[in-house]
This record gives C-alpha cells, structure tokens and sequence, in this order.
C-alpha cells in the first residue's frame, strides 16, 4: 500500500500488523496519543517516531516524519515509497546509468566550471539536477527497503 494513501504513521503501524494497543503498549504512550497522532491531531515527538521505527520496522517512516514536521524538509527531501530491496536496488542503478549514459556529469562540469550559470545554461542545469534528485531518491528507497532474510532485524 502507498505511503500517502493514509496517515504515515498509521501505515507504518498497520504495515507491521500491529493493533493500536499493542503499539501505545510497546512504545510506552497511551492509546489516545496513538490515535491523535494517526488522525493528524497531534504530531508525535522525535524520540516516539525513533520507536515506531524500530517496533514498526519502517524505516521509510524517519524520512516521512521529517517531511512532515518541517516545512524545510519538504523542497529538500524527496517523497519516497517502501519497496522491496531488488526493486530498490534495480531502480538505483537504472537511474545511475540513465545519468551517465547521457554523460550528465560532463554536462554539469562544463555549466559549472566557471562558477555561474547563466540563462543559456539554466534548462540544462535544472535538467542535470532534476536527475540527480531522482537519484538521490533511488539511493533513500533503497535505504528503506523490505529487507527480509536472516539477521536484518539485528541491523534494525
């Protein structure tokens, strides 16, 4: 299921198969500031979301909470989804060819290399740039990958 079908922190919960109780139980907070935080209510502290991504197993949670707790985050950190690691991973070096392929890099050097970018050059640095986020994003996905197999909840 996407990540913004719903309230993160309810996806991540239900992802996980966990009931609000058992949560509020395990993060060691009341039913009700589970509920607020689930409906929008409330925004949980730094140190609960810490929790919920370990009990929850959702590390994909970190980057949607600093989303959507500061209005900074949002222009500078990508949206990302969950998926599994082999789609993740393909997807980060499809992106990473896709860039040099079309020797982005040597494009960006020649724009960069005398400090400025002028208005001739601007379509093109935002294109460059426009990739480099969509990269950038793949490497976060792959981050926050389902990783199964043994000794991955140890890393967690």
């Amino acid at each position: 299921m996407p990540w913004n079908d719903r309230n993160i922190y309810q996806t991540a919960r239900k992802s996980a198969g966990i009931t609000q109780e058992r949560a509020a139980e395990t993060l060691n907070i009341s039913v009700e500031s589970i509920r607020a935080y689930e409906t929008g209510l409330r925004l949980p502290p730094n140190e609960v979301v810490d929790q919920m991504i370990v009990v929850y197993n959702a590390q994909v949670l970190a980057y949607q909470h600093i989303r959507e707790s500061a209005n900074f985050a949002r222009n500078g950190i990508p949206e990302i989804t969950q998926m599994d690691l082999p789609v993740a991973a393909m997807r980060l070096i499809n992106r990473i060819y896709q860039f040099a392929d079309k020797h982005q890099d040597r494009e960006l050097m020649k724009i960069a290399e005398d400090g400025a970018i002028d208005s001739s050059e601007r379509q093109k640095f935002d294109e460059i740039t426009d990739e480099l986020n969509e990269i950038v994003r793949a490497a976060l996905e792959l981050r926050c990958s389902k990783q199964t197999g043994p000794g991955i909840s140890d890393k967690l």
